[in-house]
C-alpha cells in the first residue's frame, strides 16, 4: 500500500510558467502543441516572434529546424518526449533561452555541445537519453544553471569542470552507475537537492557536511553501510531518504537536524526504531517498512505531527498503542505482520484517511475500524495471513469510504450495507469465493471501479447497469451464466446491453402470462350425513378456504380463458353459479339452506 517519499517535482519547471495559452496572433507568449502528434514543429510557430514559452512535448518531432533561431524572445523550450537525434547549431543562438527539456529522446552524444552557447539557460533537463558522460564544454561554458537534470543515464562520474555551476541549487543524478560519490558536489555550496537514488554508492564522503544549503537528500538503493557523522552539520535538511541500504543505525549526530520533516529508512536492519528519531518531533513523513521491527519505543508518541507512516513488512504481533496517540495521522501502513487484533484506542485517529492492513493474522473482520469516520480508504487483502469469511454489515458506518480492498479472501457474499456508502468509488474484491452479489449494490451509485475475477459467481443483480459511473467491471475466471462468459469477457457496455435486453424480455414474458386466466375446480364428494354440498373454488388463492374434514377430495381439473373467450365465459348462466359457490364454508348452518340453493 505504501509509496516512496514524494520528491520535488524534478521534472516540473521552476520558471513561472502563463497557465493558458492566449490566442494565437503576432503578439502571443505562450503556446501549448504537446500531445499533437507533430512530425515538425509547425512554421507558424516559428513565426511568432514574441513568443516566450513553447511546449512541444510528446509529439514525433525529429529535427529542429534552423528557423528556431527566429525565436530570440524565448525563454522556455520543452521538446521532451520526441525523437530527437541532432541538435542543429541553430539553437545555440536562442539568447534568452532559460529552460530547455530534450528528455527522452535518442539525442547523440557529438551533438550537445551545442547546448554550451546557450549562456542563460537556468535549467537542463537531459533525462533518459543514454548519456555516457557529461560535455565538459557545458560544465564550463553554462554559469547560470541553478538545475541539472540527469536522471537515467549511464553516468559513472562528472566532470571536474562541474565545479564551475557556482549556482547550481538542484541536481538528480538517479538511475545512473556511480559507483563513488561525486566529491565535486561537495564544493557546490548552494545546492539545496541532490538525487542520487539508485546508484551503486558505498560510502558518502565527510566533505558533505560542507553543504549546509542542503535541504533534500536521496541516496536510497545503494550499498550504503553508514552514514558519516558529519551529515548532522547540514541543519537546514529536512528530507532524507537512505532506504533500502545497509544501514543498521543512524549517527547521533543526525539529532540536530532538527528541521528534519521526512524520513526514508525502508528495507534497512534497524530491528530498533532509532532513539533520535523520537527527537525529530516536526516529522510528517516516516517510512520504516520492512526494517526488524517488533515493536516502539515508548517515546515514539511525541511524533505527534506525523501525517504518514509506514511499519509494512516487519514482525509486529499487536498495533503499538503509541501509534494511537499520534492524532494528526492520515496514512498508516501496517501490512505484511502478524497482527491479529486492532485496539479500540484506534478511534483516537480522528483524521484517519488511509489504512493498510494487508496480510495480518485477523481471525474476524476488526471491527474497530468501523470507528475511523474518516477512513477514504481501506486495505485488508488478505494475499499472505489468516483469510477472512465474513465482513460485517457494521462497515456501512465508514459513510466517507472511497476505495475498499478485500482481495484474496473466503468471502461468499457481500454486505448489503454497501450499497448505503455514498462515496465508495473503488471496490476490489478478487479472488474470494462470492456466489452472488446483494442487489443493494446497485445503489451504490458513486461505484466507478467493480473487481472481481476469480469468484464463483453466476450471474450479476439484473439492475446492475444502473451504476452510471462503473468505468471498470471485471469478471474474469466466474463461471457466469447471466450474462454468459462471452459477453462477460467484453467492454462493459456489452455487459450493459446484454442486462438491458435481458430484462425486456421478462417484460414481455410477464405480458404474455397476465394475458392467460388460470382457473382451477375442486370437485368434491358431497357427504350426504353433514348435507355438504360439493365445492367449487376459483385457483386464484384457496388458501382462505377450510374445506369440510369428511370431503375426499380428488385431483383438481384445470381451464385456462383466454381473454377473447373472457367476456362470453362471464356471461355464461354456468359462471355466476361457479361465484355463487366460491364463498362455501363448512358451517352447518348455512350449509343446508346452500344446498336447497345449489339443487334449485
Amino acid at each position: 500500500m505504501a509509496k516512496h517519499i514524494i520528491k520535488s517535482e524534478e521534472h516540473s519547471p521552476k520558471i513561472p510558467q502563463r497557465p493558458d495559452p492566449q490566442q494565437v496572433t503576432d503578439r502571443t507568449f505562450f503556446i501549448d502543441a504537446a500531445n499533437r502528434n507533430l512530425t515538425a514543429i509547425p512554421l507558424e510557430i516559428l513565426a511568432l516572434k514574441e513568443l516566450e514559452e513553447v511546449h512541444l512535448e510528446n509529439n514525433l518531432i525529429e529535427e529542429i529546424p534552423k528557423h528556431i533561431q527566429h525565436l530570440k524572445n524565448i525563454k522556455i523550450l520543452y521538446l521532451n518526449k520526441n525523437n530527437l537525434r541532432n541538435l542543429c547549431p541553430e539553437l545555440g543562438g536562442l539568447g534568452s533561452l532559460e529552460g530547455l527539456d530534450l528528455s527522452y529522446n535518442p539525442i547523440l552524444a557529438s551533438s550537445l555541445p551545442v547546448i554550451s552557447c546557450l549562456h542563460t539557460l537556468r535549467e537542463l533537463r537531459l533525462y533518459h537519453i543514454n548519456l555516457g558522460e557529461i560535455p565538459i564544454v557545458i560544465c564550463k561554458n553554462l554559469h547560470h544553471l541553478e538545475l541539472l537534470g540527469l536522471t537515467g543515464n549511464h553516468l559513472e562520474c562528472l566532470p571536474k569542470e562541474i565545479v564551475n555551476q557556482t549556482k547550481l541549487r538542484e541536481i538528480y543524478l538517479k538511475q545512473n552507475q556511480f559507483e563513488v560519490f561525486p566529491q565535486e558536489l561537495c564544493v557546490l555550496y548552494n545546492l539545496e537537492i541532490i538525487d542520487l537514488d539508485e546508484n551503486k554508492l558505498s560510502a558518502i564522503p565527510e566533505e558533505i557536511g560542507n553543504l549546509t544549503s542542503l535541504h533534500k537528500f536521496f541516496v536510497a538503493y545503494n550499498n550504503l553501510p553508514f552514514v558519516p557523522d558529519s551529515l548532522g552539520q547540514c541543519e537546514k535538511m529536512s528530507v532524507l531518504d537512505v532506504s533500502h541500504n545497509l544501514l543498521q543505525s543512524l549517527p547521533h549526530t543526525l539529532s540536530q537536524l532538527t528541521e528534519m520533516t521526512e524520513i526514508g529508512l525502508s528495507g534497512n536492519h534497524l530491528e530498533k526504531v532509532p532513539r533520535l528519531l523520537c527527537r525529530w518531533t516536526s516529522l510528517h513523513l516516516l517510512y520504516l517498512q520492512d526494517t526488524g521491527l517488533r515493536g516502539l519505543r515508548r517515546s515514539f508518541k511525541r511524533l505527534v505531527n506525523l501525517h504518514f507512516l509506514d511499519l509494512s513488512q516487519n514482525h509486529l504481533d499487536h498495533c503499538p498503542l503509541q501509534i494511537c496517540m499520534l492524532k494528526n495521522l492520515e496514512v498508516l501502513a501496517l501490512d505484511d505482520n502478524k497482527i491479529g487484533q486492532l485496539p479500540s484506542a484506534l478511534s483516537f485517529l480522528s483524521k484517519l484517511k488511509i489504512l493498510g492492513l494487508t496480510g495480518n493474522k485477523f481471525s474476524v473482520f476488526p471491527e474497530e475500524v468501523f470507528a475511523l469516520a474518516s477512513l477514504e480508504k481501506l486495505y485488508i487483502g488478505q494475499d499472505r495471513g489468516s483469510k477472512l469469511t465474513h465482513v460485517p454489515e457494521s462497515i456501512g458506518k465508514l459513510q466517507s469510504l472511497k476505495e475498499l480492498y478485500i482481495e484474496n479472501n473466503y468471502l461468499e457474499y457481500l454486505p448489503v450495507s454497501l450499497g448505503s456508502m455514498p462515496n465508495l468509488e473503488v471496490l476490489f474484491c478478487q479472488h474470494n469465493l462470492l456466489r452472488q452479489l446483494p442487489d443493494a449494490i446497485c445503489q451504490a451509485q458513486a461505484l466507478k471501479q467493480l473487481w472481481l475475477d476469480d469468484n464463483l459467481l453466476t450471474r450479476l443483480p439484473e439492475n446492475l447497469d444502473s451504476l452510471v459511473n462503473l468505468k471498470i467491471l471485471t469478471l474474469k475466471d466466474n463461471p457466469m451464466e447471466e450474462p454468459p462468459v462471452d459477453v462477460c469477457t467484453k467492454d462493459i457496455e456489452i455487459i450493459w446491453d446484454y442486462l438491458k435486453q435481458s430484462r425486456n424480455r421478462k417484460r414481455m414474458a410477464i405480458k404474455v402470462n397476465s394475458a392467460r386466466i388460470p382457473i382451477k375446480v375442486l370437485p368434491l364428494l358431497w357427504d350426504k350425513s353433514n348435507d355438504t354440498p360439493p365445492g367449487i373454488f376459483l385457483w386464484g388463492n384457496p388458501s382462505h378456504i377450510t374445506p369440510h374434514p369428511s370431503w375426499e377430495k380428488r385431483l383438481p381439473v384445470t381451464f385456462r380463458i383466454s381473454r377473447a373467450n373472457e367476456k362470453n365465459f362471464m356471461s355464461a348462466p354456468v359462471f355466476l353459479s361457479f361465484m355463487s359457490l366460491i364463498s362455501l364454508s363448512d358451517k352447518k348452518a348455512t350449509n343446508r339452506k346452500r344446498s336447497q340453493n345449489f339443487k334449485s
